[in-house]
C-alpha cells in the first residue's frame, strides 16, 4: 500500500469519525478502509483510533499524528504547486477560536473581510471562553488574551487591553464614585461569574496588589446581561476594556479607579506551525495582526 494514500485515508477517517463515511466519500469500499488504517497502524507500532460498534475516536498518538499528517498532505500540495509554477492560494477549511465577546466584537468583521479576498477558503469560527488545545481540538489559530504559558505554540503580539471598573454616569451622579477599591463595598456591584468565579476583585497601586472580597447584589454569567445592567445604572461591574470600549466612546459608560488597574493584559494570535504555515493560516495572521494593531483596546488610559 501506498504510505501517502494510507495518510489520507487516515485523515477521512477522522474526518468523519467513521471508517464507513470516510469509504463513501473517497469511493473506496469499508474492507479496504478498514485495511489501510491497520496496514498504517502497523507501520507505526501504535494504535491511531479507539473503535466501539457507535464511535470512532482518536487516540492521544492518533491526535498527534493527524496533525503531522494534515502539515504533510498540505506540504504535498505546496510543493506540486511550486513544481508547476502555479501559484499557491489560500484553500481549505480554517478554525479559528477567540473568547466569545472579543471574537463576537473584533474577530468577525476580520473573517468576513478574510473570505471575501480569499474565495477559496472556508471558516469555523469556535468561540469559546476556555483555553483550548490547537491540537487536541483541531484548530488552526487562536486569539488569546493573557500570558501565555505553551511554549510550543507560536506567537505574534497584537496588542494589550485592561481590567476596567465602570458605571453610568447616571450612577454615578446618584451615588457618587468610588475614589479606591474599598470603597466598592458601599456600592451595587454586578458581578460577571464568566468572567471571574470568585467574588473577588484584584487592584494595583505602585506595585502593590489588593483584593477586594465583594457582596454582589446582581451576579450574571453573560457579559452582554452585565453591562446592559450598568448601562441602566444599576450599579458597577468589572470588564475587559475591549468589552466596554464602544459604550466608553459614547458614554453610556464611565471608568472608576483607573490608579488601581492590574497591569494590562497581552493579546496574541496563536498557531502551531511556525514559519512552514500554509497559505491560509498565513494570509489570516497577516491581516488579523494588521487590523488588531490597528484598533484601541484600552479605552482611554
Amino acid at each position: 500500500m501506498d504510505k501517502l494514500e494510507k495518510m489520507q485515508v487516515f485523515v477521512e477517517v477522522a474526518k468523519h469519525k467513521s471508517f464507513v463515511a470516510a469509504s463513501e466519500y473517497m469511493n473506496l469500499s469499508a474492507p479496504s478502509v478498514t485495511r489501510f488504517i491497520a496496514s498504517l497502524e502497523e507501520d507505526l507500532g501504535v494504535k491511531l483510533f479507539n473503535r466501539t460498534t457507535r464511535h470512532v475516536r482518536l487516540t492521544e498518538p492518533g491526535k498527534r499524528f493527524l496533525h503531522d499528517v494534515k502539515r504533510i498532505l498540505e506540504l504535498m500540495e505546496e510543493a506540486e504547486a511550486s513544481a508547476t509554477g502555479i501559484y499557491k492560494e489560500p484553500k481549505g477549511t480554517l478554525t479559528i477560536t477567540a473568547p466569545v465577546s472579543f471574537g463576537e466584537r473584533h474577530i468577525m468583521p476580520i473573517i468576513t473581510e478574510y473570505l471575501e479576498n480569499n474565495p477559496l477558503v472556508s471558516v469555523k469560527a469556535v468561540f469559546l471562553d476556555r483555553i483550548t488545545s490547537l491540537v487536541e481540538e483541531e484548530l488552526d489559530i487562536a486569539i488569546r488574551i493573557g500570558h501565555l504559558k505553551d511554549s510550543n505554540l507560536y506567537a505574534t503580539s497584537v496588542g494589550t487591553v485592561r481590567r476596567v471598573i465602570c458605571g453610568s454616569p447616571n450612577y454615578f451622579k446618584k451615588y457618587g464614585k468610588p475614589q479606591k477599591p474599598s470603597d466598592l463595598n458601599q456600592h451595587n456591584i454586578i458581578f460577571n461569574s464568566a468572567y471571574r468565579p470568585a467574588m473577588i476583585w484584584t487592584f494595583e497601586k505602585n506595585g502593590k496588589k489588593e483584593s477586594v472580597k465583594l457582596s454582589p447584589k446582581l451576579v450574571c454569567n453573560q457579559v452582554g446581561a452585565s453591562i446592559k445592567a450598568a448601562k441602566e445604572g444599576y450599579g458597577i461591574t468589572h470588564m475587559m476594556s475591549y468589552q466596554v470600549s464602544e459604550e466608553i466612546e459614547r458614554g453610556s459608560l464611565e471608568l472608576v479607579l483607573e490608579d488601581y488597574e492590574e497591569a494590562p493584559l497581552p493579546i496574541h494570535i496563536i498557531h502551531l506551525e511556525g514559519r512552514r504555515a500554509n497559505a491560509k493560516i498565513r494570509s489570516f495572521i497577516d491581516l488579523t495582526t494588521k487590523r488588531l494593531k490597528d484598533t484601541s483596546f484600552t479605552s482611554s488610559k
